[in-house]
């Protein structure tokens, strides 16, 4: 909540959200185009949708499409491997939750636990550098996430960590993997919800430069149900007016240049280099690896991880008819799937999409997906 002019704005006003379902109709009548298709690169976006039933007071004729937002999805089989032949090999692995079901090649780390290995979860790299200290052994943490969690496990390094610590870093770079979406001969997105967290890192400038490049207007929203409104709106009037632009609608905790301390803390840790995301494409400058001085905790130094020996299984036949990649690149939906809600449910995900509570597949498994509640 907060205070403009005197009266206490409500971020989940009924009657504030009707009036701007109302604007998000007439703006899509002034377009003309059926449909007018944005998308939003936001796990946390869609969450919000999805439990608060934005879409059925969607109009009809507005396609919102989530996008590469979920960093456990994007995270590639061969990056769980490395976590997987490290517990194999009697390594301590120290991750969040929604990673333990992420198949790799053959396995998932939650198999590994389930067949002995050291697996500990934790809720924050903080916790994982305090389980180090009580340990008389080494402890890896296999680390994800976007900017927001990257700039924590930076943050950590710099701290002095125990010397039994080092980072699997799956650590990911959001703003690379746009130009991958708005370059796909499939895309039919006309504009893009940037994650207001992330954004709270990056600062909103970082997007100017696309929006030059690829003439596709971008708007900054945070993640109440009537941020997400107003950015929609926002969104549709630069489509409707021609204006590739980029607009901030979460000035509460968003600034054109970010938090620059963030950011001397995580390019001070972190480098970009190119890495294939899972079921996309290789992303130019969107994985996040240590840099040379901070060698000593980095787990791919300092152990030698021999993942080739899990390349001999091969992938589930289930998982070849996974379409977590079109899913993720806005090409297709969840309901395309024919895995979806049948051989692929949360108590047995075959992708990685159904594995996190930031995942498309789960989203709507557990919300109902695109239920559309007037015509109940």
């Amino acid at each position: 909540m907060s205070d403009i002019g005197g009266n206490r704005l409500q971020f989940r006003d009924p009657a504030r959200a009707a009036a701007m379902a109302e604007m998000l109709e007439r703006l899509v009548r002034e377009i003309g185009r059926d449909p007018v298709s944005v998308m939003h690169v936001c796990g946390s976006h869609e969450q919000a949708i999805a439990r608060f039933g934005l879409r059925a007071i969607f109009p009809r004729k507005l396609e919102v499409i989530m996008g590469p937002g979920c960093p456990i999805c994007v995270t590639d089989m061969p990056e769980v491997d490395e976590a997987v032949a490290l517990a194999e090999d009697g390594v301590r692995i120290a991750t969040y939750g929604d990673m333990l079901r992420v198949p790799g090649t053959a396995r998932s780390l939650a198999d590994m636990q389930a067949a002995g290995a050291k697996i500990d979860v934790v809720y924050s790299v903080a916790q994982a550098a305090q389980l180090a200290a009580n340990l008389d052994e080494e402890l890896v943490f296999f680390a994800s996430g976007f900017e927001t969690t990257a700039v924590a496990t930076a943050a950590l390094l710099l701290s002095a960590p125990p010397a039994n610590f080092s980072i699997l870093s799956a650590h990911k770079y959001i703003p690379p993997v746009m130009e991958i979406v708005a370059e796909m001969p499939q895309t039919r997105v006309e504009g893009f919800l940037a994650a207001g967290h992330a954004a709270t890192i990056t600062g909103y400038a970082i997007f100017e430069r696309f929006v030059e490049r690829h003439g596709i207007p971008v708007v900054v929203a945070g993640f109440e149900p009537l941020d997400i409104l107003a950015g929609l709106a926002k969104l549709l009037e630069l489509i409707r007016d021609r204006r590739a632009e980029v607009a901030n609608m979460y000035p509460r905790c968003v600034r054109r240049e970010g938090n620059l301390r963030a950011q001397e803390v995580l390019w001070k840790v972190f480098r970009p280099v190119g890495g294939r995301w899972r079921g996309i494409a290789h992303v130019p400058n969107g994985n996040l690896r240590l840099r040379d001085e901070w060698s000593r905790f980095d787990a791919r130094r300092r152990f030698k991880i021999d993942v080739s020996r899990l390349w001999d299984y091969a992938p589930p036949s289930l998982a070849q008819s996974c379409i977590c990649g079109d899913i993720m690149a806005g090409i297709a939906s969840p309901s395309a799937c024919p895995l979806f809600g049948k051989e692929c449910v949360p108590d047995n995900p075959v992708g990685a999409c159904m594995v996190s509570s930031e995942g498309t597949c789960r989203i709507w498994h557990q919300y109902g997906g695109q239920l559309d509640l007037r015509q109940s």
